[in-house]
């Protein structure tokens, strides 16, 4: 995936996104930390945008994670908030929180600091779920900036939903 995304792709990438969320009848739901909300963003700069998107949630603290998403203190102290068990409890709490029945959440290090030996800038955790269903995790190491992160993330989030079975 190239590492600059431009603002007119992801604004196509929304418009799919919306048609196959339609299409399937589907209201999306975001957690979001490392993009601060620009999933929701994308999806809300749509016209029309309420019949498909339902809310979105930025949760950057620990303390947010666990009042407004339910991700547990256990999780968080033993794991970290870059972890597969953290995006899933994010994406699973943003169902719980919300009246949507689909799921998108993103925790990562988009820098330029907050790197590790075990988590370098770039690693970013991103989950995705069908109410009913179970959620899907999976861990991504981006390039670039931390302003090419954050749109890698929003692309992979976004490509990812309609990855789901429809």
């Amino acid at each position: 995936m190239a590492a600059t995304l431009s603002d007119s792709e992801l604004q196509h990438l929304i418009h799919e996104v919306a048609a196959w969320l339609q299409a399937r009848r589907l209201t999306l739901v975001t957690a979001e930390s490392c993009t601060g909300g620009w999933i929701a963003k994308l999806a809300t700069d749509v016209a029309g945008s309420s019949s498909w998107f339902d809310c979105g949630m930025v949760a950057y603290s620990y303390e947010a994670k666990q009042a407004l998403l339910g991700v547990r203190p256990q999780t968080l102290e033993q794991l970290g908030a870059v972890s597969r068990e953290c995006v899933t409890e994010m994406v699973s709490g943003a169902l719980i929180h919300s009246g949507a029945n689909i799921a998108v959440a993103v925790t990562g290090i988009a820098g330029p600091g907050g790197g590790s030996h075990d988590k370098p800038v770039g690693t970013v955790w991103i989950g995705w779920k069908r109410r009913g269903g179970y959620a899907r995790a999976e861990v991504f190491h981006f390039d670039g900036d931390r302003d090419a992160v954050r749109r890698q993330t929003v692309a992979t989030a976004l490509r990812g939903l309609m990855d789901e079975a429809g």
